[in-house]
C-alpha cells in the first residue's frame, strides 16, 4: 500500500497533460478524494499503472518527475517531520532510508558509501511485472527534494543515475537536477559527495524530531509487521552479492532462518518464493534496457555465470533472455509510434506549459 500523498500534483500535471483526473482514477479503482486527503491508503501497484498509463496516453515521458517539482516536506507527513528536525543531512537521510517504507511499501533507500562518495540508491518492487519508469522518477525526484531543502537550491549532486533508457527531451530531468542526468545505469540513484552530509542544521528541534518518530513508530505498531517486505527488501540489497539465502537473510535480521520461515508461512509465503519474484521482476526490468548487456544482468540478478541465468530465465518464461528481450522491444516500438502518432494531435500550448522553466 502507498499514502495518497504520493500523488501530489498529479491532477495540476494530468490536466496539463490533456488528462481527466478523475477519470483515470477510475479505471484504477483509485477513491477520487486521494487528491485531496493525503492519509488515504491505495495499493501502490495501481499507482504505478495509473502514472504508467498517464504518461503514456499523454505522450508525456516525464510525468513523474513535473510531479515531483511541486514536492514539500510536509508532503510526506511525520516523516517530512523528522526528516525537517534531524541535526544533520546524514540523519535525515537514515530517517527518510529507514521509515519510507511505511509511506510505500514498494519503496526500498539504501545508502552506499565509497571513499568521498555517497550513493543514495532506490529500487521498488511491485510484486509483479510491469515497468515502472514514472514511480522510479517521481521517487529519485522526492529525495532530490529533500537534499536540496538541507543543501540549498545552489546545490547539485554528482550524478543522477536510472537504470531505464532516456527519454526523447531530457529539458525537465536537467532543469530540476542541474546535472547531466545518466541513463542506463545499474541502479537508480543519486551520487553525492561525503561531505555535502556533514553539514549540521542550525534549526533542529530535537523534540518535535522525537515526537514525529513517536508517531511513526505508533503506527507501525497499529499495523500487522510485514515480514514479506522486509525479506524483500534484504533480498534486493543481497541479490547481486551471489550471497543471498534464507541463512544470510535471517542473520541480517537477528532471527535465525526457522524464525523467518515460520513468521512467512503466516503470511502465505516462503522464502524461495520471494526470492524468485525478485529475481523475475528485475529480470524483466533490466531486459528492457536493449543496451544492457546479458553477462551485466546475470552478475545484478546473483548468478555467476552467464549460463546459469539463461537456463533460469528460459525455466521461468519459457524462452531465451535474448528472444524475449527482443519481443519487448518490438513492442515498445510499436508503442512509441503510437504515443508519437498521438503527441502530434495534442495542442502545442500544453506541451509548452508543461516544460515551462
Amino acid at each position: 500500500m502507498i499514502r495518497s500523498a504520493s500523488l501530489t500534483g498529479y491532477e495540476d500535471v494530468a490536466r496539463a497533460s490533456g488528462l481527466e483526473p478523475g477519470a483515470m482514477l477510475r479505471k484504477f479503482r483509485i477513491p477520487p478524494r486521494c487528491l485531496w486527503d493525503p492519509e488515504v491508503r491505495v495499493p501502490v501497484d495501481s499507482v504505478r499503472r495509473l502514472l504508467e498509463e498517464s504518461a503514456s496516453r499523454s505522450g508525456v515521458e516525464n510525468l513523474g518527475l513535473l510531479m515531483a517539482e511541486t514536492r514539500k516536506l510536509s508532503d510526506m507527513g511525520p516523516l517530512g517531520l523528522l526528516i525537517r528536525e534531524q541535526p544533520t543531512l546524514r540523519l535525515a537521510l537514515e530517517s527518510c532510508a529507514h521509515y519510507a517504507n511505511r509511506l510505500n511499501e514498494a519503496l526500498f533507500l539504501h545508502i552506499e558509501e565509497s571513499g568521498s562518495l555517497v550513493v543514495v540508491r532506490e529500487e521498488l518492487l511491485f510484486e509483479g511485472l510491469g515497468t515502472a519508469r514514472q514511480s522510479t522518477e517521481l521517487a529519485i525526484g522526492v529525495i532530490f527534494r529533500v537534499l536540496r531543502h538541507f543543501l540549498g537550491d545552489a546545490w547539485r549532486p554528482r550524478r543522477v543515475c536510472f537504470a531505464h533508457l532516456p527519454p526523447r527531451d531530457r529539458a525537465v530531468h536537467n532543469r530540476l537536477f542541474g546535472v547531466r542526468v545518466e541513463f542506463g545505469r545499474d541502479f537508480n540513484g543519486i551520487v553525492c559527495s561525503r561531505t555535502d552530509l556533514a553539514g549540521s542544521n542550525e534549526h533542529a528541534d530535537t523534540g518535535i524530531a522525537r515526537l514525529a518518530k513517536r508517531m511513526l513508530d505508533s503506527d507501525a505498531q497499529v499495523l500487522p509487521t510485514n515480514v514479506s517486505a522486509h525479506v524483500r527488501q534484504a533480498i534486493v540489497r543481497m541479490l547481486s552479492t551471489g550471497t543471498c539465502s534464507i541463512d544470510t537473510v535471517a542473520q541480517q535480521m537477528g532471527v535465525d532462518r526457522r524464525t523467518v520461515h515460520r513468521r512467512l508461512l503466516k503470511e502465505g509465503e516462503t522464502f524461495s518464493r520471494l526470492f524468485n519474484s525478485v529475481k523475475i521482476e528485475l529480470a524483466t526490468r533490466y531486459l528492457e534496457d536493449p543496451r544492457r548487456r546479458l553477462a551485466g544482468i546475470a552478475e545484478l540478478l546473483g548468478f555467476s555465470t552467464l549460463s546459469g541465468f539463461s537456463r533460469w530465465h528460459r525455466a521461468q518464461f519459457g524462452a531465451s533472455a535474448s528472444a524475449r528481450r527482443e519481443k519487448r522491444v518490438m513492442s515498445q516500438k510499436g508503442n512509441k509510434q503510437s504515443r508519437k502518432a498521438n503527441s502530434r494531435a495534442r495542442p502545442a500550448t500544453k506541451m509548452r506549459a508543461l516544460n515551462r522553466p
